[in-house]
């Protein structure tokens, strides 16, 4: 409980600040709103795309097995490798000023440095299906940062939205209760202390009371 001085002036200041306090808490409570909808679409994106990387796994495992059945193990180790592995690129968005990551399109395959001794549609088509691997599992991690990233700001947008709703802003409302109170115990005191310190004033105006009613009724009777 804050230690307030019972004033006018300090239950206006309080006023404000809870004013101030309810706004903010509007504000936190929207973005969170929108960062929980946000993170429903990038858990969508991120599980359609984990559902790919298995489906495009699966794919290059067969691949796999069909250039090691033409080629066999170790002549399809010394394949020749691209110069430059392809490498997808990052799209890069802003949501609420958080990064929103996200692979580019699927690279073209990359080009040898050597003619293979022995090229054959699956060896490349191993290296095809293993490049597009590589794209889909960049996708499915950058979109799984992009989850983290959510959690953590909502997270921390979610601690400050209720210590205003459950600490500050209940502090500031029984603050100005007690000023409220306060106020009114010093309005009675004042009144009592005008009362003692000046005890005729009571009988005074008693007194003028009723000769203003006698006065009335004269007026009335002559009328």
């Amino acid at each position: 409980m804050r230690e307030v001085t019972p004033t006018r002036s300090a239950a206006m200041e309080l006023a404000d600040e809870r004013k101030l306090m309810r706004q903010g808490y509007e504000f936190l409570d929207e973005k969170r709103t929108l960062l929980a909808s946000e993170m429903l679409r990038q858990l969508h994106d991120y599980q359609e795309r984990s559902d790919r990387l298995f489906s495009e796994a699966k794919e290059a495992a067969n691949a796999l097995a069909a250039a090691v059945e033409r080629h066999g193990l170790d002549q399809l180790q010394v394949y020749p490798a691209p110069e430059a592995p392809a490498t997808p690129d990052t799209e890069r968005t802003l949501f609420l000023g958080l990064a929103m990551l996200s692979a580019g399109q699927v690279p073209a395959p990359a080009a040898t440095g050597r003619a293979a001794i022995d090229p054959s549609p699956e060896a490349k088509a191993c290296r095809a299906a293993f490049e597009k691997l590589v794209w889909i599992a960049a996708d499915v991690g950058l979109r799984a940062s992009n989850l983290r990233r959510l959690a953590r700001e909502y997270q921390r947008v979610e601690r400050r939205a209720n210590a205003l709703e459950k600490v500050l802003l209940p502090e500031v409302e029984e603050a100005m209760k007690l000023i409220d109170e306060q106020l009114d115990t010093m309005d009675r005191e004042e009144v009592i202390r005008t009362r003692w310190s000046n005890p005729n004033l009571e009988s005074q105006k008693a007194s003028e009371l009723r000769g203003f009613r006698r006065n009335a009724d004269v007026d009335i009777t002559h009328g």
